[in-house]
């Protein structure tokens, strides 16, 4: 099972510059780079200070001048805010950048609070519905002269200018949680990214389940690869775990907050909780977080990393977004390299 870094800027702090933010991106980066880490991964987010990364192709040519050997990927381009012809000649762009290092992420979104701004209107079925018509168009682009007549583009015949450097293209990922989503990645040659966000191991196992399933019903496709994302922390002792596992409960909290799209944002920041809305989300009690999330030392994080290996996982992705201060951010990532990652070579 290969590793991977799920890693954005996120700012709490209004008087943190975000260049700095960038540095430290750019730092924890160059740490997985070091570690030997297959990939690292940056999703798309807009007008929010909790994930922020506009355009995650942006920061991929960024890094990919800084780095030689990880691959850099998008996790996730949300499909409905992208047109082909311009989501096409951007990764393509990225992908001659850094080389022929990257991968594509691409999910239809999550967040309403993005939907009502970037594209009114918008509900997560219609944004499905973008993401399986974007995926051939930007391969049809990719391979040239191609023309659309969709339900959602259309457009004559257009070549992608640039084209990737990777042949036939670079690797596409679908962001997948339902059976439908797992059988049109399956059946369409794309590998899959899933995550249980806090909902713990039986997702895990159910999630790998819904993609075995595919593989079976669709034996004409080579099996694809699969990633798990989960946020995981590795802490020297117990004293350390119980504070991550409150701060990660807080982190939930917020992202459950955002993920509502009923609190007040001002300047990109969710106004703060009250004492009865954390309450009000006990999926993301401290008890709850601390089972469901890879938190612990590292002979337990070692334990839940092997079960998910053998229950068929390629590429295990750390989750690295937390509120945590960089500092933190670093000494977990270290300790897992040093003490955990050791067991898988």
């Amino acid at each position: 099972m290969k590793f991977s870094l799920f890693v954005h800027m996120e700012r709490s702090d209004p008087a943190k510059p975000h260049a700095e933010l960038l540095a430290e991106l750019e730092e924890l980066v160059l740490m997985a780079e070091e570690a030997g880490f297959e990939a690292a991964w940056i999703g798309e987010h807009h007008g929010m200070e909790f994930t922020i990364s506009p355009n995650p192709f942006i920061n991929i040519a960024y890094l990919g001048a800084k780095t030689r050997r990880i691959r850099l990927g998008t996790g996730t381009i949300v499909a409905p805010f992208w047109h082909p012809i311009k989501l096409a000649g951007e990764a393509a762009m990225a992908d001659v950048a850094t080389g022929g290092r990257l991968d594509i992420g691409i999910a239809r979104g999550a967040y309403s609070y993005e939907y009502q701004r970037l594209s009114p209107g918008l509900d997560a079925w219609g944004a499905g519905q973008r993401m399986r018509e974007i995926i051939p168009a930007i391969r049809g682009l990719w391979d040239g002269d191609f023309e659309m007549s969709g339900e959602f583009w259309s457009f004559p015949a257009t070549t992608s200018s640039p084209k990737p450097v990777q042949t036939p293209y670079p690797p596409i990922w679908v962001a997948a949680r339902d059976p439908n989503s797992h059988d049109f990645a399956v059946a369409g040659g794309c590998n899959v990214q899933v995550t249980p966000l806090a909902s713990g191991d039986a997702e895990v196992a159910s999630l790998m389940e819904r993609f075995n399933d595919a593989c079976a019903a669709h034996p004409e496709v080579e099996r694809p690869q699969i990633m798990l994302l989960m946020h995981t922390f590795v802490a020297e002792d117990a004293a350390e775990t119980e504070r991550l596992t409150g701060d990660l409960s807080n982190f939930y909290c917020q992202f459950g907050a955002w993920f509502q799209n009923k609190k007040p944002v001002r300047q990109g920041f969710l106004e703060a909780l009250t004492e009865d809305e954390i309450a009000a989300m006990p999926q993301y009690a401290p008890e709850t977080i601390r089972r469901n999330l890879v938190i612990g030392e590292a002979d337990a994080v070692i334990a839940r990393l092997k079960a998910y290996e053998a229950l068929g996982y390629h590429q295990y992705s750390i989750w690295i977004d937390s509120g945590l201060s960089h500092e933190r951010k670093k000494k977990s990532l270290q300790l897992f390299v040093d003490r955990v990652m050791p067991a898988f070579q």
